[in-house]
């Protein structure tokens, strides 16, 4: 599970890139309940969604040219640069070479060999995000991949991650965990791109999945706000029920309402 506890290789940060920082922070608050922080000049406008005053989420404005609007989920790494080298070799892309962010800590953009993004953190000051797993934080992480055997080896050789096959009526589902964990660790899955049409379109990618209460609700509450159902709520056997949202400006994440009896 994700947890504040964060050890090498396992998610300790998500930020939002968006050409309306304003009309997120409004479809955010109102739809989770985040408030925002915002950064000074030092770190470019960059700041912070906070829920009981803790951490949940960054956010940035990105122009066209910089990126389409999305979520990115960043994994915490001891030491950036080595980290981005062994991304390179194992053919994988730098998209943003390690960098030091004032001395909150050092990070980089990276991509797998599949063209999925991701981040890394090495903790300064900063540790990573202070809420998740609870209502309105990030709960689980999925990634979307043509070849899902790859990126195992890919992420296994990158981060030393774990990975458990999930068996379910008509097919498995891959878990993945941080190194020196077991299953019960797990934070994650590797889904084909192929078997998800909401997930397909967009390429290979990570979404974060955040917890609340009411999956219909919530999923309501987002066309209310502007937003999108890209998939309707589902309920799944010893997992929960879970729908694929966007909002307004088209950035794509998941909702979770976990099985109270899920094993």
């Amino acid at each position: 599970m994700i947890t504040t506890d964060f050890v090498n290789g396992s998610p300790n940060w998500m930020d939002l890139g968006t050409p309306d920082l304003d009309g997120a922070i409004s479809f955010y608050g109102g739809l989770f309940g985040w408030r925002f922080q915002p950064g000074g000049p030092e770190v470019g406008g960059y700041g912070t969604f906070q829920l009981d005053g803790k951490t949940v989420a960054g956010a940035m404005t990105v122009t066209a040219d910089q990126g389409e609007p999305a979520w990115s989920i960043h994994f915490r790494s001891a030491d950036a640069d080595a980290t981005a080298k062994a991304v390179e070799q194992s053919g994988g892309t730098v998209l943003m070479q390690p960098m030091d962010v004032l001395d909150l800590g050092r990070m980089a953009i990276l991509a797998d060999p599949a063209g999925a993004s991701f981040g890394i953190w090495q903790p300064g000051r900063n540790k990573g995000l202070e809420y998740v797993t609870q209502d309105g934080g990030l709960n689980w992480a999925e990634l979307y991949v043509p070849d899902v055997a790859a990126a195992k080896a890919f992420y296994g050789g990158v981060f030393g991650w774990g990975a458990f096959d999930v068996e379910f009526p008509g097919g498995s589902y891959t878990t993945v965990n941080p190194a020196g964990t077991d299953e019960n660790g797990m934070f994650g899955g590797i889904v084909p791109l192929a078997m998800d049409p909401a997930e397909e379109r967009e390429g290979a990618h990570w979404t974060p999945y955040i917890h609340v209460p009411d999956v219909d609700a919530t999923a309501d509450r987002t066309q209310e706000l502007g937003g999108t159902v890209r998939s309707a709520p589902v309920s799944i056997a010893g997992v929960g029920r879970i729908a694929k949202l966007a909002d307004p400006s088209g950035a794509g994440f998941a909702v979770i309402k976990g099985d109270p009896n899920q094993t």
